[in-house]
């Protein structure tokens, strides 16, 4: 059994049930793979909690992610709860990415980025991480520019607080 499952169970979306108590016990690569196979659960709150702490834990040591690279560009075809798209759209920001999954990394978070239908959290999340992948490749920044002009015409106060704040 997975050693980490009893702080990522019980109680309901609204919580994160022990998640805080969890992070400093991921210690090493092999508990970071130990956590992340919990991704897989068919749990939603498991695998929203899991989403949660690896995301914290990968942005102060992404390089924990890389070997999960491949699973994590393919949950961005197959995620369906917005939960688990927020903080993957995060983590896959993180990523040593080829020109090709870069591609494909821009393709679903632009479409995530400008779709209504979406969690507004997922949207700003994706239109974050845009942003961090425009600047690390420069080439992408019409890309950008032409989704913001986009989105901002939606006039949505929590997308508009992003772009405000990833104007300065």
């Amino acid at each position: 059994m997975n050693k980490f499952i009893k702080y990522l169970q019980g109680g309901d979306l609204r919580s994160i049930a022990e998640v805080e108590k969890l992070l400093p016990l991921v210690k090493t690569q092999s508990d970071f793979d130990e956590l992340f196979e919990n991704l897989f659960s068919i749990d939603r709150l498991v695998v929203m909690r899991t989403a949660d702490a690896l995301e914290k834990i990968s942005a102060t040591n992404p390089e924990l992610l890389s070997n999960h690279k491949a699973e994590i560009i393919n949950f961005l075809d197959t995620a369906h709860d917005k939960e688990f798209m927020w903080h993957l759209a995060l983590m896959v920001s993180r990523l040593d990415l080829t020109t090709n999954q870069l591609g494909k990394v821009w393709a679903k978070l632009t479409k995530w980025a400008k779709d209504k239908k979406q969690s507004r959290i997922v949207r700003v999340n994706s239109i974050q991480t845009l942003f961090d992948l425009m600047k690390k490749h420069k080439v992408l920044e019409t890309d950008l520019n032409q989704t913001i002009r986009e989105i901002k015409k939606e006039n949505m106060p929590s997308i508009n607080a992003r772009l405000k704040k990833l104007k300065k």
